[in-house]
């Protein structure tokens, strides 16, 4: 577990953390997604807001979050440092870097929808929250 969800932790000091993470999460995007040639994403409202709508949840979506975060960024990283050498020799990084970045997009989907903008939940989502596999 990464420790986000730490009890010892105090609330503000687990939300920087995390907005931290994923703030750097998103560079990272911004990186493979310049060289899969795609235009720049504007880290609006919606994912500047995550990490404060999942500490708010808290309990198993906001663990739920942090591991997935920190398995979203040990996926990027090794795809980065591979991007990074293929861009050194001066090869094209399009397809690989489009590769990495539809996973970072899918992932990054998959988070957001622990805890979004816009609540509506039916009273079966209420009584059966999302549990980890």
């Amino acid at each position: 577990m990464s420790g986000i969800a730490n009890t010892e932790t105090t609330p503000t000091a687990r939300a920087e953390v995390l907005a931290a993470r994923w703030q750097a999460l998103h560079a990272a995007g911004q990186e493979i997604g310049t060289m899969a040639a795609l235009a720049p994403e504007p880290f609006d409202s919606g994912l500047e807001g995550f990490p404060a709508r999942i500490e708010a949840r808290g309990g198993a979506r906001l663990v739920l979050a942090s591991d997935g975060i920190a398995d979203l960024d040990a996926i990027l990283q090794p795809g980065l440092i591979a991007l990074r050498t293929i861009l050194a020799r001066g090869q094209d990084t399009t397809a690989p870097a489009l590769a990495l970045w539809r996973e970072f997009h899918a992932l990054r989907t998959a988070l957001l929808s622990l805890a979004p903008e816009t609540e509506v939940e039916t009273e079966a989502e209420t009584a059966n929250p999302p549990v980890a596999a």
